[in-house]
Formats: C-alpha cells, sequence, structure tokens
C-alpha cells in the first residue's frame, strides 16, 4: 500500500542504520517483521523505541507485510553505520520495551473514523503531539501538543491537534487540513531554513504521499477527540 510505504520511508530499525536492501539482504522477510512490530532486530537486540514498533505492532499484518515488499524496492545504498551502544543502566531498561504486537484488522475505508484511528496511529500522530515525562506519552493530554525537542539553535514544540478551537484545529475545515499536507507534494514546496532557522520535525513531504482520503480519515478521527485547550508557544530560538 503506497501510504503505507510512504509512512516507513524515513524510519530506521536502529540507531540510524539503513533499511535499504544493501543493510537487509542478509535479514529474512521474518525478522524484518519482528523488528518492526516487536522492536528485537535479527540478532535479538532490542531496538531504541524512537523506532515506533509499539504503534506498528498494532496494525494490520497486511500492512506490515506490505512495507516490507516495499523496502525490498529501494535502491541499495551503501552506508555502513556502527550499531549504537547506550549507557548504563539505560543498556539494561531497553532490553525490557519490546513487547509482543497486537495486532489488529485495517478497517473499510467506509467505516470512515474507524479507518481514520487507525490510520492516525500507524502515522504515529499521538507520539509527538503529545507531552512526554521521562519518555513517556502523558495520556490524558494526547494531541494537545506541547513536545519539545531540542534543535541546534533552539527548541521547537509540537502544536496542539485536539478540535479545540481556540488553541487546537477545532476551526480548521477537512479541505483546509488536507491541503495542508497536500502542498508539500512537490519537494520545491518546502520551506528552505538556514543553518541557523529552527526547523520542524513535522514530515511534511512523507505524509503528502497519503491519499486525500487517508488524510480526510485521519481529521474526522482528530475532530472526534476531546478538545483540549492547550496554547504552545511553537519555537524557542536558544540565546
Amino acid at each position: 500500500k503506497p501510504m503505507v510505504g510512504q509512512t516507513l520511508k524515513n524510519c530506521q530499525l536502529n540507531s540510524g542504520r539503513g533499511i535499504t536492501p544493501f543493510n537487509l539482504k542478509n535479514w529474512t522477510d521474518g525478522e524484518i517483521f519482528r523488528a518492526i512490530t516487536a522492536g528485537v532486530d535479527k540478532d535479538g537486540i532490542a531496538l531504541f523505541p524512537v523506532m515506533p514498533y509499539h504503534y506498528y505492532g498494532n496494525m494490520d499484518k497486511e500492512d506490515i507485510k506490505d512495507i516490507i515488499a516495499y523496502l525490498r524496492t529501494l535502491p541499495e545504498i551503501k552506508n555502513d553505520v556502527p550499531i549504537s551502544k547506550p549507557n548504563f543502566p539505560f543498556n539494561l531498561i531497553l532490553n525490557t520495551i519490546p513487547e509482543n504486537p497486537k495486532f489488529t484488522q485495517c478497517p473499510n475505508k467506509s467505516d470512515l473514523l474507524a479507518y481514520g484511528k487507525y490510520m492516525t496511529f500507524a502515522a504515529g500522530c499521538i507520539e509527538c503531539h503529545t507531552p512526554e515525562n521521562k519518555g513517556k506519552i502523558i495520556q490524558e493530554k494526547a494531541f494537545s501538543g506541547g513536545r519539545a525537542f531540542k534543535m541546534p539553535f533552539g527548541i521547537v514544540r509540537t502544536p496542539n491537534i485536539t478540535p479545540d478551537k481556540e488553541t487546537g484545529i477545532g476551526n480548521w475545515t477537512d479541505s483546509f487540513f488536507v491541503s495542508k499536507f497536500k502542498m508539500y507534494e512537490q519537494q520545491n514546496a518546502l520551506y528552505k531554513v538556514t543553518n541557523k532557522d529552527i526547523n520542524t520535525i513535522m514530515p511534511w513531504s512523507m505524509y503528502a504521499g497519503m491519499t486525500k482520503e487517508d488524510l480526510s480519515a485521519i481529521y474526522a478521527y482528530l475532530k472526534t477527540l476531546k478538545p483540549v485547550t492547550n496554547a504552545v508557544d511553537r519555537f524557542t530560538k536558544a540565546q
């Protein structure tokens, strides 16, 4: 499925290691499947949870298989990256994080809200658009934005995407939401930043590869969320 392939396009199986056929040529489909859905690589090493396998493990098995098929079609790029070595005590904690997947069946697109929920979590929206504490998202503040990401020249915080009319997307229409993404289908539409600017972490060009129907379904699901008032100061430049 093209959208699912696009969602995984910029992901990595472990600490920046490549996922083109050059790096995966000695991986079986089953080993890739386990890495994506359970967070354990072919050698039994736990993956750092920046790889959102907790969400991918809730997807449809057939979608995961489509992702693997897509990865096999990528151009082979040689890029040897050292395996990460987390410091103590996280090197021990890391091994306790992987969990068995809890697969679901992808809803029919005619069930707009169910399909929208599936797509929202497959795309990992909750992870970045929710405040966190010690690496774990605060569920009662889900989708309300404010998660901070340190950049070389400051801090960028994610916006509130609950349907709150004052601080979220409550005043957005479906067409505006969809066009917000689709405008980035062309690479030249991306805003060019200098090395001193604070860039967004939102992968606009990747999500622009979704269909309008997929984006509309996500919008429909987000509109069902409880509105949370949370005005976010999006950017703070370093002094």
